[in-house]
């Protein structure tokens, strides 16, 4: 059989260098999991892997969707569930990298196709997320579901939404959908490890990373996706950093100023994939090492242990 390795983690954490490592340890073909690496428009920003990286190893759901695209979690999962199946065929080790929980717990819990809602419903509860708050909206999907609000943090603005949402759109709790799924990776056909850095260590090669992003044409990048004229309600358009260039771009901060906004987002985000591994994949194990060398001998280990086999050197 066929088995998976899926590597999680924070951002700026080291997932990518470790996954093109294992690649050539493994004879593995690398697979996105991160939500915004998706995107065509957003190489710099969101720190996809470079055009010598991914000669390196074949590198697959990388760049591929316009930002104009509201790119969803069941497409990402039918185009990785295709990728699974074609580099199965091939004999290589599927490994999937990135920091999107949602992703993974679809791959290994499964993911209901549940209807979309209408344009106009979720540009509503967007605005109303944006003006109120997460903690307002949760205690609306309490009233009208509690069922999800009982499943969702307070704090989780888009999955507050999404169930929001789905409850206004098809009258049945996300919940209801949630059950009776089935999941692509079945158990036993995956190993999943989480990447655990220091916080502090974690943070500043956060800050260390955003500038070396604007020194690499990040600002570019944002005037380039500005020009179209897109929604700003697009998941592109709300990458890490895109939002406060942009202001930048307006007149409206000085530079310095929105890498520091930029910079301090991130770390927040970095704090809520934290809490998602801590609460959603808390059975994988974790790899605390700093070094790349001591992370491939602790994930080959446990990839070894598998199939009873000694680690290999």
């Amino acid at each position: 059989m066929t088995r998976a390795l899926l590597i999680m983690g924070p951002t700026a954490s080291g997932k990518s260098a470790l996954a093109l490592a294992l690649a050539a340890r493994l004879g593995g073909e690398i697979i996105n999991a991160d939500s915004m690496q998706v995107y065509a428009d957003l190489r710099v920003l969101t720190a996809r892997p470079s055009p010598a990286e991914e000669a390196q190893a074949p590198h697959h759901l990388y760049g591929g969707v316009d930002a104009a695209t509201r790119f969803s979690t069941g497409a990402w999962l039918r185009a990785a569930h295709a990728k699974l199946a074609e580099i199965a065929e091939r004999g290589a080790t599927p490994i999937v990298v990135g920091g999107t929980g949602l992703y993974f717990r679809a791959l290994t819990h499964g993911l209901v196709d549940i209807p979309e809602p209408p344009p106009k419903l979720r540009e509503a509860l967007e605005a109303d997320l944006a003006a109120e708050g997460p903690e307002i909206q949760h205690a609306h999907l309490t009233a009208l579901d509690p069922l999800a609000a009982a499943a969702i943090s307070p704090r989780d603005g888009q999955r507050i939404l999404r169930a929001l949402a789905v409850r206004l759109t098809t009258g049945v709790s996300i919940v209801d959908w949630w059950r009776g799924t089935r999941p692509i990776l079945p158990a036993g056909g995956w190993l999943g490890v989480a990447l655990h850095p220091p916080r502090p260590a974690l943070y500043d090669a956060i800050d260390r990373r955003f500038e070396q992003m604007v020194a690499a044409g990040a600002l570019e990048e944002a005037e380039r996706l500005l020009a179209r004229g897109l929604d700003p309600g697009l998941p592109a358009m709300k990458a890490h950093g895109m939002p406060w260039l942009a202001a930048h771009l307006r007149g409206e901060m000085m530079l310095e100023e929105a890498a520091a906004f930029s910079a301090r987002d991130t770390r927040r985000y970095a704090k809520r994939q934290f809490t998602w591994i801590a609460h959603q994949a808390e059975d994988w194990p974790v790899v605390a090492e700093r070094d790349l060398e001591g992370r491939i001998a602790h994930v080959c280990a446990l990839w070894n242990a598998l199939d009873g086999r000694p680690e290999a050197n």
